[in-house]
C-alpha cells in the first residue's frame, strides 16, 4: 500500500517537473528544490522523504526532534492484562501503535488471542494510517476520525453510550488528556496501554538545527508531528532563541507541517507562516513545500 502512495507521489512530482518546463528554457532544467537544504524533524520514513527531495535537486538533512522509546516487560503485561478481561472497546489511536502491538502479541505467543478479543470488541480509530494498518489483520473500524485529530476522534465517539463499558485505549507516546477525561466523564471504564513512549531529541541535534535555521543555512524545516515541535521550542525556549528563531521563520526559512495538527501546533507556538498538505501524507508534505518554492 505504502508502495503504490509512493509511485503516485512520484508521479505528482512528475508532473510538478512538466509544469516547471513550461515557464521557460532556463527553468525546464532547474527543479524546484534546486540547492535547497530542507531539515527533517522526522525519526521515521527519512529514507522516502530524502528521496523525494533529491529528486527535486533539494538537499535533505536529518535532525530527529523525536526520540521513541519502546516497551516490553510493561507492555507484556499490559497485554496479559487485557486478555484476562472482557473489553468492549479497543481505541487505536497509530499506526505504529497497532503494528507494536499486533508484532509483540505474537512475539509472545498470544497473537491470535489478542486478534480474537479485539474482533469480539467494537474498534475506534483516529486517522487513515490506524484504519491501514488494522485492516492488513483484517479488522474494519466501527468508528473513525479521518481528520487524524485527538479532537476529531472524540467528536465521533459522542454517539456511543459509555457508561459502564470496558475501553482499552492504545496511546501515542504521549497522554491524551482530552479523550481519557471525555470518556470517563461518559461513565467509561477506562484503560490505557503504551507500546511506545516518546522521548526527548539529543540536545547536540537541536543546537545544530537551531544553528542552522538562526544562520538561515536551512531554506526549511519539516515537522512530521506535534510532539516534535513541542520539543523543538521547549530547547529554543530553555536556551533563550526564541525571538531569532521566530524571527528567521518569518525571513527566509519556511516551517513546513505534515497536517493540521502540526501546523496547528506551529501556530501556538507563534510561526504564522506553515506550509502544509490539504491530506496528511509525508511524500504531499514535500509535494507542497516543492510548490511553494516553484512560485517564489
Amino acid at each position: 500500500m505504502f508502495y503504490v502512495t509512493f509511485l503516485q507521489i512520484l508521479r505528482n512530482f512528475a508532473s510538478l517537473c512538466g509544469m516547471m518546463g513550461k515557464k521557460g528554457d532556463e527553468r525546464m532544467v532547474e527543479k524546484a528544490l534546486t540547492n535547497k537544504k530542507i531539515a527533517l524533524c522526522a525519526s521515521r520514513k527519512i529514507e522516502e522523504m530524502s528521496t523525494l527531495i533529491t529528486k527535486q535537486g533539494g538537499i535533505p538533512l536529518s535532525r530527529p526532534a523525536q526520540g521513541t522509546m519502546f516497551f516490553n516487560e510493561e507492555l507484556k503485561q499490559q497485554l496479559y492484562r487485557i486478555l484476562n478481561e472482557q473489553n468492549d472497546w479497543f481505541i487505536f489511536t497509530t499506526g505504529i501503535g497497532v503494528d507494536t502491538l499486533m508484532k509483540k502479541a505474537d512475539e509472545w505467543g498470544i497473537g491470535e488471542k489478542f486478534l480474537q478479543a479485539i474482533r469480539q470488541a467494537h474498534v475506534a480509530v483516529r486517522g487513515y494510517k490506524t484504519t491501514n494498518v488494522l485492516r492488513t489483520y483484517g479488522i474494519s473500524p466501527h468508528i473513525t476520525a479521518e481528520d487524524g485529530t485527538t479532537q476529531g476522534l472524540v467528536h465521533a465517539l459522542k454517539a456511543v453510550e459509555w457508561t459502564d463499558k470496558r475501553v482499552v485505549v492504545q496511546l501515542y507516546g504521549d497522554s491524551a488528556p482530552s479523550l481519557q477525561q471525555f470518556l470517563v466523564k461518559q461513565g467509561a471504564l477506562y484503560k490505557e496501554v503504551w507500546p511506545y513512549l516518546h522521548t526527548p531529541p539529543t540536545p547536540d541535534v537541536m543546537k545544530q538545527l537551531v544553528d542552522e535555521i538562526i544562520s538561515r543555512s536551512v531554506q526549511a524545516v519539516c515537522f512530521t508531528s506535534a510532539i516534535q515541535v513541542r520539543f523543538f521550542f521547549s530547547f529554543v525556549n530553555e536556551w533563550g532563541y526564541i525571538r531569532e528563531i521566530k524571527r528567521a521563520f518569518g525571513d527566509n526559512v519556511v516551517a513546513v507541517a505534515v497536517g493540521k495538527v502540526t501546523k496547528e501546533a506551529l501556530h501556538e507556538e507563534g510561526i504564522a507562516r506553515v506550509i502544509a498538505p490539504d491530506h496528511e501524507r509525508m511524500g504531499a508534505m514535500i509535494v507542497e513545500l516543492a510548490q511553494y518554492f516553484d512560485k517564489q
